[in-house]
């Protein structure tokens, strides 16, 4: 509203300065002004995004978390996840959506669904898991997140966002820019696993359904809530992955109910399948490298860009403060590198699976899945 304030005060100046009829006109044009600089405002923040916004905002989620993690650089085993995840994604309820199915290259056990239809899963949970009904029952959950717009939801209802008068004159457009704000808001509420209960709850149901109706057992999700218990069996911290012990103990009991009342009853594990291609296992919490600059240092770099446009005409101390919140929300903007580190550090914990290092190739692989490979794929679940 500040664009209306300006005016009104312009409004003051001439109906103070000016003859009566010059007044009229001035007001006129003034007010047709404000209205307008009001309108394109709102339509800025506008926080209803069209498919192809949603895309946009998903690629740069996607590649913030690719730059912490790195991209697993095996064809092979992408495109396994890409058949499974795809077979998944038809049955969905947007199975016309572009989808692509991201392996991070880490230790940590985790997976990420970022907006607009691609899923990213860790190198560390592919370990974990053992056959294909749990990885249909993960991949299941974050095809929920997307097809759910939990992010962009969440996001919308606690108003987090806004584009805000500091941006105004940056590089590209203003709706362009209060996306990139909402992209650095949705990779911290994805990284750092702050999905409501309800919306867990909702990506656990319909991911079991999706996976029992291609012919995965359902209680494969149960088995992976399982594994990750005992994973992080006496830790008072979240650790990544549906992480909380109280809330993971009731998701599984809840699982297990709606299993047994809706009759969810596919029975095959593909065990021997999984195993043809995912031939490594998780290490143990304790053997985790951590990366905890990570974080900060992307926060860091959003940081940067808005600092350098000013650094010429102010010091960075008097500049104001941002309004919303984006990635530079997790650290501050204006510490040193090794100040970043060792607050990122103390405020996020130093968790294993959230903070492991990533690999350093940050570029995905180009994976190609055709009808015919995907109807054989399909054959062979109940194998």
């Amino acid at each position: 509203m500040k664009a209306a304030a300006l005016v009104l005060a312009a409004l003051f100046v001439i109906g103070t300065a000016a003859p009566a009829r010059a007044q009229l006109g001035g007001l006129g044009k003034l007010k047709k002004a404000a209205d307008k600089a009001v309108d394109t405002k709102q339509k800025v923040d506008d926080m209803t995004f069209t498919p192809k916004e949603e895309r946009q905002l998903g690629e740069q989620v996607s590649l913030k978390l690719r730059e912490h993690f790195g991209v697993y650089q095996n064809q092979e085993v992408t495109k396994y996840v890409t058949l499974v995840g795809t077979t998944l994604a038809r049955v969905s309820k947007t199975p016309d959506l572009d989808w692509q199915f991201i392996v991070l290259d880490t230790d940590g056990v985790n997976a990420y669904a970022a907006p607009g239809g691609l899923v990213h899963i860790t190198r560390g949970l592919l370990g974990l898991m053992k056959n294909e009904a749990e990885l249909a029952g993960v991949l299941g959950h974050e095809i929920t997140h997307i097809t759910n717009h939990h992010t962009t939801d969440a996001i919308r209802q606690s108003k987090g966002v806004s584009l805000g008068a500091d941006l105004a004159g940056g590089a590209g457009s203003g709706r362009d820019q209060f996306i990139a704000r909402f992209a650095g808001a949705a990779f911290n509420k994805i990284f750092e696993g702050e999905f409501s209960q309800s919306d867990e709850n909702h990506a656990d149901e319909i991911g079991i359904q999706l996976a029992n109706k291609v012919g995965y057992a359902p209680n494969g999700m149960v088995d992976v809530l399982k594994k990750i218990e005992a994973r992080n069996g006496g830790r008072e911290d979240r650790n990544g992955m549906f992480a909380s012990h109280p809330a993971i103990k009731d998701r599984i009991a809840s699982l297990e109910k709606q299993i047994k009342a809706e009759k969810l009853t596919a029975s095959a594990t593909a065990e021997a399948r999984y195993k043809q291609h995912i031939a490594f296992d998780a290490k143990p919490v304790s053997e985790i490298t951590m990366d905890v600059s990570g974080a900060a240092g992307l926060a860091s770099g959003d940081k940067k860009k808005d600092d350098d446009k000013k650094a010429d005409d102010k010091d960075k101390k008097d500049e104001p403060k941002k309004k919303g919140f984006g990635l530079s929300s997790i650290t501050g903007g204006k510490q040193s590198q090794a100040q970043q580190q060792t607050a990122s550090a103390g405020a996020r914990g130093g968790v294993p699976d959230r903070d492991a290092k990533g690999g350093p190739n940050k570029n995905p692989l180009a994976v190609k899945v055709t009808a015919a490979e995907l109807d054989a794929f399909k054959k062979g679940i109940g194998a």
